[in-house]
């Protein structure tokens, strides 16, 4: 990329480092349909003030603030440790920057985003030069942490200016709230032009539009707002429109009676078939995240009042269901064991009628007595017991899991250690499929074999969650385990996307060098620990109004 920009990178850098935060109610949201939102916000107060609170329960199980960086930059503009951090600068952090800035895509001399990876050794570039909303995400949180919260803002606004295109695959036309997976930005160098184009599936592998990039931005809005303490973006009308058009289009009623979001094969991360099909668990936590992102952003006027009072209803019918009916333990894995089956009225204790004869084998030996999860998948007849980590991570962050289920989440990573982390973090996904059920389920996908890419391979991009949930877990000693075993070989492999192997020992078969993200996550969860207090863009208080589900056995008999 040129670095030889009319935008000026390091007129941004002048930012102070700890971020600042408006005292929006981030919990307990069904209060506000009972009173508008107060007009005069705070803006500069520091997240010094109220880092306590953002930690939620992680500080009241013994993470040390006193690891915790005052902030200082280093010569590289990068965040650096006092002597007396626990962090020595690692060489990893400067390279890390480095590469990010080089993926820099500009249009009309301002960065609006990220390239997804600037590997020169592969022979194919597919879309790996275009800027996607998912991929973008851990790269606009580092710049938000390193105070350089221009570039997130012309990213917001590009990508919602990309929204109001019309969307069509082949003669069908999308939904008007989708926002595109990605986009490029073509130069014309004779006519000294820029023109963004867009993608909203009609170009991806598969012909799929994204379910969850509509959710990311309004995360992402979330955190930019969270972090310059600036509400007046959000409160833009084309940002209130853009949030209620991608909310109306996940809100509509239909024929399905549950309150998750029915969606199809390969719309989210996991964008090949990989059978998530229908309610998956990444969708789902996303989903929730959104809402709830969206209920401290929307204002209280007529069209946002509406918005707001379907977003509570779906909020408390969501969480009751995924708590009641995703979540996993050793006690509900024995009682699915016992279910009976074709029970029929509202007495029903298998609501979905699930045989248990189709319990997968690994799952009873995979189950600690200690810990939990929330499970891939649930619908009729059928529970995906596969672990996904984006899915469990999120709620975590959303507070969509109880503090409870966090606690028993965390249990599970460390229990089953070498099976979701292994030699290089992060699995995304557990276990792999294999033989005749690969063949079905991925259509023979020769990317996807396993242990491989998305079934069963080891993701980079992952740690920054992890990191996030293990200081809001209390648990900072997981997190840095795992960046230590990133920082043992990521940078010398060549900041691959994903690895291979179930021990995550091997460079993706297919893994495009300099991946963007990997390089982005990293620095995300080494300024996150490093700064603890940088958690409240990315995490949410439990709400006190929700009466936490734990078990649907209470009323389970022989």
């Amino acid at each position: 990329m040129d670095g030889n920009k009319d935008y000026n990178l390091s007129s941004l850098r002048s930012v102070n480092s700890h971020c600042s935060a408006s005292e929006i109610d981030d919990y307990d949201f069904s209060k506000l349909l009972d009173k508008p939102r107060p007009l005069n916000i705070e803006r500069k107060r520091s997240f010094d003030e109220r880092s306590l609170s953002e930690l939620s329960i992680g500080l009241s199980r013994g993470l040390d603030l006193e690891t915790c960086s005052p902030g200082a930059r280093s010569a590289f503009d990068t965040p650096a440790s006092s002597a007396r951090n626990s962090f020595e600068p690692h060489p990893m952090v400067s390279e890390a920057w480095d590469a990010l800035r080089r993926s820099l895509v500009f249009f009309r001399g301002q960065p609006v985003g990220t390239i997804a990876a600037y590997d020169h050794q592969s022979e194919e570039v597919l879309n790996y030069d275009q800027v996607f909303v998912r991929d973008f995400v851990p790269s606009a949180l580092a710049f938000l942490m390193n105070g350089e919260p221009e570039i997130v803002k012309n990213f917001l606004l590009k990508t919602l200016h990309l929204q109001g295109w019309e969307k069509r695959i082949d003669r069908f036309k999308l939904g008007e709230g989708a926002m595109p997976a990605s986009f490029k930005v073509l130069h014309d160098p004779i006519r000294k032009t820029d023109t963004l184009i867009a993608d909203f599936g009609e170009s991806a592998i598969g012909r799929v539009a994204p379910v969850d990039s509509g959710f990311w931005w309004i995360i992402l809005l979330r955190a930019y707002t969270k972090s310059t303490g600036d509400m007046s973006l959000a409160e833009t009308d084309e940002c209130q429109k853009g949030m209620r058009l991608i909310l109306a289009l996940c809100l509509s009623e239909g024929f399905d009676t549950f309150p998750t979001l029915l969606c199809a094969d390969g719309c989210s991360m996991i964008d090949r078939r990989m059978g998530i099909y229908g309610y998956p668990i990444e969708i789902q936590a996303l989903f929730f995240m959104a809402l709830r992102c969206a209920l401290t952003l929307l204002k209280h006027d007529a069209e946002g009042k509406e918005m707001v009072e379907r977003i509570v209803k779906r909020l408390h019918a969501l969480s009751f269901h995924m708590r009641s009916y995703f979540w996993l333990d050793f006690q509900q894995l024995n009682d699915i064991y016992r279910y009976k089956t074709e029970e029929y009225s509202h007495t029903a204790v298998n609501k979905f009628n699930v045989i248990p004869d189709s319990i997968p084998e690994w799952v009873f030996d995979f189950m600690p007595t200690r810990g939990g999860y929330f499970i891939g998948n649930v619908s009729p007849a059928r529970m995906d017991f596969r672990w996904f980590v984006l899915g469990n991570c999120v709620a975590i962050l959303s507070s969509l899991a109880t503090p409870e289920q966090s606690m028993a989440i965390m249990d599970l990573i460390e229990e089953r250690w070498e099976e979701l982390v292994g030699e290089m973090p992060l699995k995304i996904c557990y276990p792999a499929i294999e033989s005749h059920e690969w063949r079905i389920v991925t259509g023979c996908d020769p990317k996807n074999t396993r242990w491989s890419y998305h079934n069963g391979g080891s993701w980079p991009v992952l740690l920054w969650m992890l990191t996030a949930a293990c200081i809001k877990t209390g648990r900072p000693q997981i997190a840095r385990r795992a960046i230590d075993l990133t920082e043992s070989r990521m940078a010398k492999d060549g900041w691959p996307e994903y690895y291979d192997g179930k021990l995550g020992r091997y460079v993706g078969k297919q893994a495009r060098k300099m991946q963007t993200w990997s390089i982005a996550g990293y620095l995300v969860a080494k300024m996150m620990l490093e700064d603890p207090s940088h958690l409240g863009m990315v995490s949410l208080e439990e709400d006190k109004q929700m009466k936490p589900v734990l078990k649907r056995s209470s009323s389970w008999t022989c």
